[in-house]
């Protein structure tokens, strides 16, 4: 049975550093990191994201604040509410909780945040700042993934990684970090996706495998290798009439299966989630840092 790869756990000992360097900034330069997260709509899943976030914030001494907008809203109102909090002193971060309303474009919304309060990572600035290897904000799931790797002493170096997927948040950015000759990274990555033939070809070949498909139960035993570390990124809900709340949450790799082959797995729920929101206040920590010293 393969080792199964904590993210709550991990994710409060990231929360724990965070903690004791808020602190000391604090007592240092008379700053308290702040984070701002907008909302645009009502969806459940969203404003649960947010609260835990904001809970997140509380618990390591940082400053939050949430802004919640009508469905309706038009582009115009999300655009000057950005505007505002880019002048805004009390943020050092801004995070627009995605996905936005059809009417309004996410591109814009998302190039209209001041890049040094990006700690989504996800501005053109920021990602090209990733691509050539100096990166003052990393992604928080691509993050965090770096850091279950590295923590539970698997180091990318020299490995076979296979990631499936190629959002803008996780797949891409994922392999561009772990591509890095720096330490932490330097794995030969190949990307797989919608237009990927014979998928299992790949998996098979993966001493590395993260998974980010949307694909509930996406990956089977018979996709991995033996001895492979997988990377479970998907939360997806299937109907389950023995559950109370009538489902259950998956990733996009079939857990019982791969965990008979692996070396170790990350669990859905408790793996990468919890190691997002941890690396998000990571990041708002080093944009508090960047408003003090400008590097």
């Amino acid at each position: 049975m393969a080792k199964i790869l904590d993210g709550r756990s991990l994710a409060q000992e990231i929360r724990s550093e965070v903690a004791a360097d808020v602190a000391e900034i604090q007592q240092k330069h008379g700053v308290t990191p702040g984070l701002a997260a907008v909302l645009v709509g009502d969806d459940p899943a969203s404003a649960i994201y947010v609260r835990n976030k904001r809970r997140a914030c509380a618990e390591v001494g940082m400053f939050s604040d949430s802004f919640t907008l009508p469905w309706d809203t038009d582009q115009g109102e999300v655009l000057a509410l950005v505007d505002q909090l880019n002048s805004d002193d009390r943020f050092h971060g801004i995070l627009v909780q995605l996905p936005l309303p059809p009417q309004i474009d996410t591109q814009k919304i998302i190039e209209s945040t001041n890049p040094s309060k990006d700690v989504d990572g996800i501005h053109p600035y920021n990602v090209g700042k990733l691509v050539q290897g100096h990166p003052d904000f990393i992604p928080g799931t691509p993050s965090g993934i770096q850091q279950i790797l590295l923590r539970n002493g698997y180091d990318p170096a020299g490995q076979n990684v296979v990631v499936c997927g190629r959002s803008e948040i996780v797949g891409k950015p994922l392999a561009v970090l772990l591509m890095q000759r720096q330490p932490g990274a330097n794995a030969t990555v190949t990307i797989c996706h919608t237009g990927t033939k014979d998928l299992a070809i790949h998996t098979r070949q993966a001493d590395i495998l993260v998974v980010a498909t949307g694909q509930p139960n996406m990956i089977t035993g018979t996709m991995v290798k033996d001895g492979a570390v997988v990377i479970d990124v998907g939360i997806n809900r299937v109907e389950d009439s023995t559950q109370r709340r009538g489902y259950r949450l998956v990733g996009d790799v079939d857990f019982d299966s791969v965990s008979q082959k692996t070396e170790a797995i990350t669990p859905v729920p408790g793996g990468v989630g919890p190691m997002t929101i941890a690396m998000l206040l990571v990041n708002t920590l080093t944009a508090a840092r960047l408003s003090i010293h400008g590097h």
